[in-house]
């Protein structure tokens, strides 16, 4: 192989590896924040990045309070959560919802 064959293919994964790093459905993501919404079927999580994402619930999104499970209306605007969830295309379809502990209450 001549030189410039080699250094062209190199050049070409060098531009091309970025683009499919991006491109990583397939496997679990999480992201840790707060609730910004809760409309139907999605929520909006502001992650601790500042990036708000849009992730949907179904029926087999398992939302979790410690060991105590729950309901989608447990999720409240401010709440702090920890989901994880799989990206396809460009949905964001929740697998497990974790909402922080409750605050403590204060004594009278």
């Amino acid at each position: 192989m001549s030189t410039r064959l080699i250094v062209g293919l190199a050049l070409a994964v060098a531009l091309i590896a970025p683009a499919v790093a991006r491109a990583h459905g397939g496997h679990t993501h999480k992201v840790m924040g707060t609730v910004q919404s809760v409309k139907g079927d999605h929520v909006e999580v502001k992650g601790t990045d500042g990036k708000v994402v849009m992730i949907m619930l179904d029926g087999k999104t398992a939302i979790t309070r410690g060991k105590t499970k729950l309901d989608a209306a447990a999720l409240k605007v401010g709440e702090r959560v920890s989901v994880d969830y799989m990206q396809d295309k460009s949905m964001n379809m929740a697998t497990a919802v974790k909402l922080g502990t409750a605050p403590a209450v204060a004594a009278k």
